[in-house]
């Protein structure tokens, strides 16, 4: 099957939702769709760039599959992101801080050049320059797949449109769908993938509607990573040669199952041992 190597961040993520719950996790969407994919059959590296705050992450989360020799550690803070939800579980507004993921876009080039066999996925998200990295996928390896966040796709999926019709797999939310139908022409698309919350997800070929999925059952929950979970799923049965209906099933059933879990805690460094 061989490696899906994830660009994108990593980060400490602080969702706060109506009821003002709310707590601090380990995000981002580099090591969500990695981790999805690694349970789902497929190893997987996360491209990114952390802080030396996150330098023992290695340590301590290890699911067989997934594997860390692309995460670059800097000196400085690994990024982080302050999530706000509605009851209905949309983002209503997202603060930043980037941190050290400033430098992940010369990181994700050089893992290009150097593992070009890989199988690639690319978070399109701030800060990352992704025309740059779009254009290297493109001349360098022979498969990759693009998903966006919606705080900054109005931005971002103009930037990708020139490559959105080489990736194997474009994924959207409904929001992010209105706007890539603005940018491009759907049909132009090898294969759209798009969410639609608890009301499950279809897949386009080409712009034509070939199979749609729901959960059985609506299930609120962390909301947070589903659509990465799914993502990360998706493609690793795809890779795995299975067809869009039996992928889009998995992933919405992985999809179901990440809002019934818990969220990832941020791990706290291992002490030394006592001599």
């Amino acid at each position: 099957m061989g490696r899906l190597s994830v660009i994108g961040n990593i980060s400490r993520d602080r969702p706060r939702y109506p009821d003002r719950t709310t707590h601090e996790q380990l995000g981002g969407a580099a090591l969500l769709v990695a981790l999805a994919a690694v349970r789902a059959g497929m190893p997987a590296a996360p491209v990114s760039v952390v802080g030396d705050d996150l330098a023992h992450l290695p340590g301590t989360v290890n699911p067989e599959g997934l594997e860390w020799s692309a995460l670059d550690v800097q000196p400085g803070a690994t990024a982080s992101f302050s999530l706000e939800y509605d009851a209905a579980g949309g983002l209503v507004s997202v603060v930043t801080d980037y941190g050290v993921a400033a430098r992940g876009t010369e990181h994700a080039l050089r893992h290009i050049e150097a593992h070009r066999d890989d199988a690639y996925h690319l978070c399109c998200r701030r800060p990352l320059d992704i025309a740059a990295l779009l254009d290297a996928l493109a001349a360098r390896t022979g498969r990759f797949s693009v998903d966006f966040f919606l705080p900054s796709a109005h931005e971002l999926i103009p930037r990708a449109v020139p490559w959105l019709d080489r990736a194997a797999t474009v994924f959207v939310n409904m929001s992010e769908c209105r706007l890539l139908a603005e940018a491009v022409d759907i049909a132009t698309l090898p294969e759209l993938v798009i969410t639609d919350g608890p009301r499950g997800a279809r897949v386009l070929v080409h712009g034509v509607p070939k199979v749609a999925s729901a959960p059985p059952v609506p299930v609120n929950g962390e909301v947070t990573g589903a659509g990465d979970t799914l993502a990360g799923t998706y493609l690793a049965h795809r890779n795995s040669g299975a067809a869009p209906d039996i992928a889009l099933a998995a992933g919405v059933a992985a999809a179901s199952a990440h809002l019934r879990s818990d969220p990832l805690p941020v791990p706290a460094p291992r002490q030394p041992r006592s001599s």
